[in-house]
């Protein structure tokens, strides 16, 4: 008995190439908020989406095993890149419960499109991956997707350019394909753009559903820790931060993801 307590008082791993992740650990803090969670991001390393599958993987492995020397009990990767790359892999050496950001938001994005005409944002590595196209077509083949990378996205959210004029126009630009070919739901493909959808909104227009996998994925996890009875129940969750490289520009940014909730930051190799 007292090890399975000692057990769901373990800390949940996230983990993502950078600041973008601060969005799952966000709506998994306020689903769960008994939970404890060591958060990592690979700051040294950002952005994943123009890096190869095996530098992405061999990335991973190394935060993997990190998390795992932290006790945690279990992974969660909160980078669409790194789960389209590196999620399968990372199954096969882990040993402790992992998901990735992916297949919640294609599911999610399956079941509300009226037209079955879904438009999906990320990062080059994602969508060169055509990892989300998959995933909803193991759900419904008869839908279509139409998929567009926009490597600016993330240097904009980085920089705190989340709105105004210059940002505005560059979501036009990219985004102006995939309303042409009457979509009806779009897929917010990496943990940054969350930071963007107002401005995202704006251009898009009401018609369109916008999908965060955020929320999904947080569903996800607390469904996975009560199959196998891992909920901690009991308590005020506590946070840690590790960060590759700049702990105080993390900190800076970070808590306008999590409304000052980052008090240290610890640089590690």
């Amino acid at each position: 008995m007292q090890e399975k307590k000692t057990l769901n008082n373990k800390p949940i791993g996230i983990f993502d190439s950078g600041f973008g992740g601060l969005t799952v650990m966000s709506a998994v803090s306020k689903l769960m908020p008994n939970e404890n969670i060591i958060y990592f991001g690979d700051t040294a390393h950002v952005p994943y989406g123009t890096k190869s599958k095996k530098i992405v993987t061999d990335f991973a492995v190394e935060i993997s095993k990190f998390l795992i020397s932290k006790d945690v009990k279990m992974i969660v990767i909160a980078c669409n890149t790194a789960s389209a790359f590196s999620l399968d892999y990372l199954k096969k050496i882990v040993n402790i419960p992992i998901i990735g950001v992916i297949k919640a938001g294609s599911v999610l994005s399956a079941q509300i499109t009226k037209n079955k005409k879904i438009g999906v944002i990320g990062t080059e590595g994602t969508i060169k991956s055509k990892a989300y196209e998959k995933e909803i077509k193991k759900y419904d083949k008869n839908i279509n997707c139409f998929s567009k990378a926009c490597p600016l996205f993330v240097p904009l959210v980085e920089e705190g350019w989340c709105d105004g004029k210059i940002t505005e126009d560059i979501i036009k630009v990219y985004i102006k394909d995939l309303l042409n070919k009457n979509i009806d739901t779009i897929i917010l493909g990496c943990t940054h753009y969350p930071l963007l959808k107002k401005t995202i909104k704006k251009v898009i227009g009401d018609k369109i559903n916008i999908v965060d996998s955020a929320s999904a994925v947080a569903l996800r996890v607390q469904t996975l820790l009560k199959e196998k009875c891992m909920l901690k129940k009991a308590g005020k969750g506590k946070y840690k931060f590790f960060v590759s490289d700049s702990p105080e520009k993390f900190k800076a940014i970070g808590n306008k993801f999590l409304g000052n909730k980052i008090q240290n930051v610890k640089k590690v190799k």
